[in-house]
């Protein structure tokens, strides 16, 4: 396990390292957004003396790589600052639309995961047949559509034709597990049809590659059926490369949410940031980009993780 555990820590210092870098890349990159805040924040009419009330408020005479330490630090406490806009707490507002960023991700996961591998293993047992092609067609059309267009599209059948779902995701501290759950169906579905190809055919590619293998002809000649060489065989030993697309796909469920959340105004992550950006509230802008950064990099730091510790050649070098 000594390689292995070197490899893990090594992923780790990476992912830390890659934070900082992107850290520094958010708050340099809405420093350098053309305009000045205060301005915008006190409109036209507002004085030169209110100007550099607020710019002395707001910390911006202080050289920049002070403001950005300051930041950091404050990000890694716990505090993420105050909306510009409202006067609100950063840290608290984010809190209820995580979790509802969160839970979206999580039903969008239930579904998509399961369904991906299920048609993975389908599409490799009727390889080259009319399953194969009928469901490697309906992925790869799902993953030509843009999420907005996909969205729209569910909304006209399932909410305005049919009446099945609300056309908008509204959910609330109080509401039931099935309000809230019938509420982000939609929404949850469209992430499905965005992620559900990629899934697929990684887990098609994956297991196809295995098929390959001397043990898997072993296992034929035993006289086992197509898919219990398949699902006992090849799936078990395919679970690496499977298991990185499957963290992949988590990771853009949960960051790659805003035209979703947009269309469907539902209120998590996505939503709270686009509002904000309109308004030109900084500090949300960057508390946003740094809660993505991270749980995209730690997602890809699990997938590393476990590709690791599922390959016996490196958990047992000799």
């Amino acid at each position: 396990m000594g390689l292995a555990l070197r490899l893990v820590a090594q992923r780790l210092a990476l992912g830390l390292l890659l934070l900082f870098a992107v850290s520094v890349l958010i708050f340099a990159g809405t420093q350098l957004l053309p305009g000045d805040v205060a301005q915008s924040i006190l409109g036209q009419s507002a004085t030169p003396e209110a100007l550099a009330n607020l710019r002395r408020d707001m910390g911006l005479n202080e050289p920049a790589v002070s403001r950005y330490f300051a930041w950091l630090g404050g990000a890694l406490t716990g505090d993420l600052g105050t909306a510009l806009t409202s006067g609100a707490d950063i840290s608290s507002a984010i809190g209820s639309r995580l979790g509802n960023t969160f839970f979206l991700a999580a039903v969008a996961a239930v579904i998509a995961i399961p369904l991906a591998i299920l048609l993975g293993l389908l599409a490799v047992r009727y390889r080259e047949r009319w399953p194969d092609k009928l469901i490697s067609a309906v992925t790869l059309a799902s993953i030509s559509l843009p999420e907005f267009f996909i969205g729209y599209l569910l909304i006209l059948i399932f909410a305005v034709n049919l009446g099945w779902f609300p056309s908008v995701a509204t959910v609330y501290d109080g509401m039931s597990f099935g309000d809230r759950l019938m509420a982000v169906l939609l929404p949850a579905l469209t992430l499905t049809m965005v992620v559900l190809a990629h899934m697929m055919r990684m887990t098609r590619a994956a297991i196809l590659n295995v098929m390959q293998s001397a043990y898997i002809e072993t296992a034929e000649l035993k006289g086992l059926s197509a898919f219990q060489v398949i699902a006992r065989h090849a799936f078990p030993n395919a679970i690496a490369p499977i298991v990185n697309v499957v963290m992949l796909n988590l990771a853009y469920l949960v960051v790659g949410v805003v035209v979703v959340e947009v269309v469907f105004v539902y209120p998590g992550m996505g939503q709270y940031l686009v509002d904000h950006v309109s308004k030109r509230d900084v500090p949300v802008v960057q508390a946003c980009g740094l809660i993505f950064a991270a749980v995209y990099i730690g997602l890809n730091m699990v997938a590393d993780i476990v590709s690791i510790l599922a390959n016996p050649r490196l958990r047992h070098p000799k």
